[in-house]
């Protein structure tokens, strides 16, 4: 089973210019106004040793958490384009990110492919 790092976990500080929402001063990072902040951190990282019902729980008020949080889309950019290997990060876990992630490969694909398809059909037109 993965293991956090060993630092306590926090929420990462990355830039603001990811995800920029209209609402928000865009002079502050996404992440100040994050629900989870005011929050135990432990709710969002597996301590070691979880039995797999236990862990099941604490995900499951992890993502009620991240459900009414103002910042979760950009929290789950920024976990998706790390990509963050532990936790709870915009209301997906991480087995759930690897599955969004391997998605948007296959649709990258597909359309890379599509368009060379398109290309050759206008080429030989």
């Amino acid at each position: 089973m993965l293991q956090p790092p060993p630092s306590s976990p926090q929420i990462a500080v990355v830039p603001a210019q990811r995800v920029p929402t209209r609402d928000r001063d865009q002079d502050a990072p996404w992440h100040t106004e994050a629900v989870c902040r005011r929050d135990e951190a432990g709710l969002f990282f597996a301590p070691s040793k979880e039995p797999t019902a236990a862990r099941l729980s604490r995900e499951e008020a992890a993502k009620r958490v991240c459900a009414r949080c103002p910042v979760m889309v950009e929290c789950r950019e920024h976990a998706l384009l790390q990509p963050e290997p532990y936790g709870v990060w915009g209301g997906l876990t991480a087995a759930e990110r690897r599955v969004v992630l391997a998605r948007r490969r296959r649709r990258d694909v597909e359309l890379k492919n599509a368009a060379r398809a398109t290309g050759r059909i206008a080429a030989a037109g």
